[in-house]
Order: structure tokens, then C-alpha cells, then sequence
């Protein structure tokens, strides 16, 4: 049973991002998706980060209401 933690922090690090809160809001703040981009298409995703973020959602892991909450994060004016 897979007991790793599911919050925002834990998502940026699954990402392989920097998950201090200041880092995330940061990021967030630096990039922007425009509403026709799908999140897995953005340019900012490495290749890992991308088949993560796709293969969560395709099999609706734990990840995905996580992963739908930072795509409406990077979508706000």
C-alpha cells in the first residue's frame, strides 16, 4: 500500500520541482497557461514531468485532483 503524502508540496517534488512554499508560488506565478494548452503540452515540462503528469491522469492516480488544481493555478490572470 502506497502511503506517500498527497498535497500540493508533494506533487512539486514528485515533479521534481522545489516544494518550499515560496518556490511554489513562484513557479506558479512564472508560468502562465493559456486556456486552449493542455497542462502536458506546456513547454515548461521536461520529459519526465510530462509523462508523469500524462500517465497520472490517464489512470486517475491520487495525482489527479492535485494535478487539476496546479493547471487551474497556472491558468489565473
Amino acid at each position: 500500500m502506497d502511503t506517500t503524502p498527497v498535497d500540493l508540496s508533494h506533487l512539486f517534488e514528485q515533479l521534481g520541482l522545489d516544494n518550499q512554499p515560496q518556490a511554489m508560488s513562484t513557479f506558479i506565478a512564472g508560468h502562465k497557461l493559456s486556456a486552449k494548452t493542455h497542462l502536458s503540452d506546456a513547454t515548461f515540462w521536461n520529459e519526465a514531468q510530462r509523462n508523469f503528469i500524462i500517465e497520472a491522469l490517464e489512470a486517475d492516480a491520487e495525482w489527479t485532483e492535485l494535478i487539476e488544481q496546479l493547471d487551474t493555478q497556472l491558468r489565473k490572470p
